[in-house]
């Protein structure tokens, strides 16, 4: 993974120079997003770009690409480094000003960085395979804008942090009335009496593209019902099934919540029949 993207040019790694007076690095002031691409097969490009560019509009960077360059950059940067199973990761700042200052400067150009790097290969719909998921659970001390994609994420590192230092795989979030949010890297589902359930967006909640992606595969498909709604933390343990969700997870079951089972501890088969429908149709987006 050694050719990258900076501000218009393809190079080595070592060669890719960011000024440390820019303000992705000092205030995390920018957007990024994060592109699955399974030999040179894109997931969600057009939601992950509009993601991109709403994020980009709610922290008034201005930025000119569009889809077509967003989309000849990730094809590019596939090719470059070998194809296979690959995250396309696109990174804007606001670029770099003579001082250190927290209001926005003016007349700076934003930093635009991309490069690729691993990522496991698609996950199979088959319970016998699929690696399961334990989980912590946490209040949610972040800030009070997580639907925007923000580079700034010491507040969800530290929450992932938690759950690795407790042996989990990841950490589900919960607000001050005991509502789930969702996890520090991933959206967080439950499944009880054969629907499936998830926390309606708002500010709390970034909108995760394999959610929307998800959602309205499940949806146009019709066999398992899905409803938007708050879920408590108490839903959440007495779960039949719980899932988690992100580009790189696609759709991933839980089988313990802070250290209980969830159902039987076993991977239950309606998720199996979710990723099967997610598998079908993710390239359609």
């Amino acid at each position: 993974m050694s050719i990258v993207y900076l501000n218009g040019e393809y190079l080595p790694m070592e060669e890719a120079k960011i000024s440390p007076m820019d303000r992705g690095f000092l205030f995390g002031d920018g957007i990024y997003e994060v592109v699955p691409s399974y030999n040179g097969k894109l997931v969600g490009f057009g939601p992950h770009i509009d993601r991109m560019d709403n994020g980009l509009a709610a922290i008034d960077i201005q930025l000119d690409y569009s889809h077509d360059q967003w989309r000849e950059i990730a094809t590019s940067l596939s090719e470059k480094n070998g194809a296979g199973n690959l995250g396309i990761y696109f990174h804007v700042s606001r670029g770099a000003d003579s001082k250190r200052s927290h209001a926005y400067p003016e007349g700076v150009s934003a930093t635009v960085f991309a490069f690729a790097f691993e990522i496991p290969p698609e996950p199979v719909a088959d319970r016998n395979v699929v690696k399961p998921y334990k989980v912590s659970t946490t209040q949610d001390l972040r800030w009070k804008r997580c639907n925007i994609k923000s580079t700034a994420l010491l507040g969800n590192v530290m929450h992932y942090q938690h759950g690795h230092s407790e042996g989990s795989g990841e950490t589900i979030l919960f607000n001050e009335r005991g509502e789930m949010t969702e996890g520090s890297a991933v959206n967080a589902y439950i499944i009880k009496d054969g629907k499936v359930i998830t926390s309606p967006l708002d500010e709390q909640i970034l909108p995760g593209i394999t959610r929307l992606i998800l959602l309205d595969v499940l949806r146009k498909d019709g066999s398992i019902p899905v409803e938007e709604r708050v879920v408590t933390m108490q839903e959440l343990r007495n779960a039949d099934e719980v899932w988690i969700t992100s580009s790189s997870k696609e759709v991933a079951p839980v089988i313990e919540v802070d250290g209980k089972a969830v159902g039987d501890g076993k991977v239950g088969g309606i998720w199996e029949k979710a990723q099967a429908l997610f598998s079908a149709h993710k390239y359609n987006y």
